[in-house]
């Protein structure tokens, strides 16, 4: 029994039951539906507590980068465990905001921001590069759909508990939420793989997991890192800032609610195929092909919510949008390992995520200033066609990969040209 339960997908098993009461998801996705209860029982703005989930995420990307570093020098499990446990007890402390003073808000949020890096995909895309090799994309695919079914679960979860027991004890019950699908599948499966892991090829062999690039190598000395940095970062301006705007977009050109908010939950469900189908893709073709591949989708998808048609087309929008944002974090994930190496892969993965973090609040915001603006989203559209434009353009010039698959494993070289030959150095 407990030689089956050793079995590395243990591990992606536990990744997706985490990501599912992940930062996003219990920070983002559920404050809307706590947004009108504990406004009212405070007596508050709403902008109040919209300027306090601002801070919320600022101090959660600021706080990705220095989680990174904390898991490269202790290692995922020791960092994990308490910063899982840490912000189950945030998210219960929600329970005992307070409206006077306002700073009691404020406080509360910004603490569970800041420990909520823990629960970014940070902490188990990292163990589950050390544990995949040919195989990393579509494990990263798999545990990356946890967020979406986060998307999907949480806020259903959120507003049972207020409807049964009030915003307060609801909020208990999301940490506690946590602890049973966080913080126990960490505790039972989460593990540095060993030496014995590396021999029976369970593992990658530690000598490989101890290669690659410094975190200011690779910050300061590689233009890759900037590029993909860049990349990703256009590309969840382009596509959050579009999504976000879905239901206002539709109901304002007189679609009934119920299908604006149907196009939506569509587009959460491309979100989870997205993220396995390309997770699937890079094990078998070149990493830079499938990305431009799944940036070309929600270009399309732009285009034809662009277009005003009404009918099935704002639905395909809204689905092909999905599928890219879907695909975005398990490529970045992938393309930090393969680029980068996993001596540093935590803090590298850590930074580029915290960056990429900004954009998917900076897109919705630059989609509200074209509609107040000029009363349209056409100016933005525009313009987030050719952000997606530039995100393929430096995907192009990424160059094969200085950390391919093993050499000689079953289908690491195969194909036409699908993993191009390694430059013979990995210095910066």
């Amino acid at each position: 029994m407990m030689n089956m339960f050793r079995n590395r997908w243990w591990i992606v098993f536990a990744a997706v039951c985490g990501l599912i009461v992940g930062t996003g998801a219990i920070n983002i996705f559920a404050f809307g539906v706590f947004l009108k209860p504990v406004t009212e029982s405070l007596g508050i703005g709403r902008a109040d507590l919209g300027r306090a989930l601002v801070l919320n995420s600022s101090l959660t990307a600021l706080s990705c980068p220095i989680f990174g570093i904390l898991i490269t020098r202790f290692g995922v499990r020791q960092v994990m465990l308490p910063g899982v446990a840490l912000f189950a007890l945030a998210t219960a402390g929600y329970s005992f905001l307070q409206s006077s003073p306002i700073a009691i808000v404020y406080l509360i949020f910004g603490i569970s921001g800041f420990i909520g890096a823990a629960q970014t995909p940070v902490g188990y895309a990292t163990i589950i590069a050390k544990w995949f090799d040919l195989k990393r994309g579509l494990a990263l695919g798999i545990a990356m759909a946890g967020v979406g079914l986060g998307v999907a679960l949480v806020p259903q979860l959120a507003g049972a508990l207020i409807a049964n027991f009030g915003w307060r004890m609801a909020y208990v019950g999301m940490g506690i939420a946590i602890v049973i699908l966080a913080f126990i599948p960490v505790a039972i499966f989460m593990r540095e793989p060993s030496r014995e892991d590396a021999v029976r090829n369970a593992a990658i062999p530690l000598d490989r997991i101890k290669r690659g690039f410094t975190t200011s190598e690779a910050l300061l000395k590689s233009w890759r890192f900037w590029a993909l940095t860049v990349a990703f970062f256009l590309g969840v301006v382009a596509i959050n800032g579009t999504l976000t705007q879905i239901v206002a977009l539709l109901t304002d050109r007189g679609i009934p609610v119920q299908v604006a908010t149907g196009a939506l939950s569509a587009a959460g469900i491309a979100i989870i195929l997205g993220r396995i189908f390309s997770g699937w893709c890079i094990d078998r073709f070149w990493g830079p092909y499938v990305a431009i591949c799944f940036f070309l989708i929600p270009m399309a998808g732009i285009g034809l919510l662009a277009t005003g048609v009404g009918g099935m087309v704002p639905l395909a929008g809204a689905v092909l949008c999905g599928m890219g944002i879907g695909a975005e974090v398990d490529l970045m994930a992938f393309f930090v390992s393969r680029y980068f190496g996993l001596r540093s892969y935590s803090a590298v993965y850590g930074t580029m995520f915290a960056i990429f973090s900004v954009g998917t609040g900076f897109g919705p915001y630059l989609a509200g200033v074209s509609f107040d603006r000029w009363h349209s989203y056409q100016p933005i559209f525009a313009a987030f066609e050719i952000a997606l434009a530039v995100t393929c353009i430096l995907f192009i010039g990424l160059g094969p990969y200085p950390f391919p698959p093993e050499e000689g494993a079953e289908g690491a070289n195969s194909g036409f040209g699908v993993f191009p030959r390694a430059s013979s150095t990995t210095e910066p």
